[in-house]
């Protein structure tokens, strides 16, 4: 029996991630080779004619997955019935733009977006949002979409997560996926604390051993590395003069992907979620934890034990969106 397709919304379509996600998912990349898909596309009024063409070619495409495209510049057209919101789109930050002018943007825009998603949304809808700042413009989303569930709105942290696992397999000169269980605590932003204290790595001979061990250099670990996975977007768009899309959207696909279709036992990954107090971290914001995912539901991994460094780390990177949070409400008011 050939399953029925899945509605998947991108906002911010016609945009560089957007451009990199849609034939991802039109692929099979995000809910699996034999899930058909319907493909809701939104931008803004002015990209309007460039989101007709992406629409244009994603049919010419032929993705035997895609079984429809919605290209339009209608909030409400764009939810109505999709099961899947991939939150893309968002006010970027400008040159000589305060941090209070970016996240009065971006209140506006989310509170907009969350309005139409609980009008015209399935009940059972799980969104994800990529745009900065992703944490609060996710909490944002939650206020004003009281009616899907708090469990089902999230927030891009897999892009650091997958960032933290390059870092290893490349100082230790294995392949990716021999690195598991690294952490991104916190925050979508410089301050996130990447954590490689329960990661492990199977070596070169196949003995699995942990991350600090095998690289056995904790000064390393706890200056170089983190600042490298911190300021990763920084340098690539010091690079590429444009910021990264093909990571990002590679991350959504994987975010997603997990979440529906379940992690790999005894692997976990990492997910800006709302808070339910575990780890000391205070309820009421979005936060990045390390969560194990079955049947569509994610569950944070407790009980990891929490030295004094990371203590240190995982608290600075909730200060931060304890800011955050009351700077959004402010621009709210």
């Amino acid at each position: 029996m050939a399953k029925d397709p899945v509605r998947v919304l991108v906002t911010g379509a016609a945009g560089q991630i957007g451009y990199a996600l849609v034939p991802m998912i039109a692929r099979g990349v995000m809910l699996g080779p034999d899930q058909p898909v319907i493909l809701h596309m939104l931008d803004i009024e002015p990209a309007a004619e460039a989101l007709n063409g992406v629409k244009m070619e994603l049919i010419d495409a032929a993705f035997p997955l895609l079984r429809g495209v919605v290209a339009t510049t209608d909030v409400a057209e764009a939810c109505k019935g999709v099961n899947i919101a991939v939150m893309v789109g968002g006010f970027p930050r400008k040159e000589g733009m305060e941090r209070k002018d970016v996240m009065s943007k971006n209140v506006s825009i989310y509170k907009a977006q969350a309005a139409a998603l609980e009008q015209h949304a399935a009940p059972d809808c799980k969104v994800l949002v990529v745009a900065n700042p992703a944490n609060t413009n996710a909490l944002i989303l939650k206020e004003f979409a009281p009616s899907i569930p708090d469990k089902n709105i999230t927030c891009l942290t897999r892009l650091d997560h997958n960032r933290a696992l390059g870092q290893i397999s490349e100082r230790l000169n294995v392949h990716v996926s021999e690195v598991k269980n690294v952490i991104i605590w916190g925050n979508h932003s410089s301050t996130q604390y990447p954590d490689v204290n329960h990661a492990s790595v199977i070596t070169t001979n196949g003995a699995e051993k942990s991350v600090k061990d095998a690289i056995a250099n904790d000064d390393w670990l706890e200056t170089e590395f983190i600042t490298t996975v911190q300021q990763r977007g920084a340098a690539i768009i010091k690079a590429r003069k444009l910021s990264s899309a093909l990571s990002a959207a590679s991350a959504a696909c994987d975010h997603i992907r997990d979440w529906v279709l379940g992690t790999l036992k005894g692997t976990w990954v990492s997910m800006g979620v709302y808070s339910d107090g575990s780890y000391g971290i205070q309820p009421g914001i979005i936060y990045s934890f390390p969560v194990t995912c079955e049947k569509g539901q994610w569950s944070i991994v407790q009980g990891l034990k929490v030295d004094e460094f990371s203590r240190d780390k995982m608290d600075a990177t909730a200060k931060e969106l304890m800011e955050e949070k009351s700077l959004a409400y402010s621009c709210l008011n």
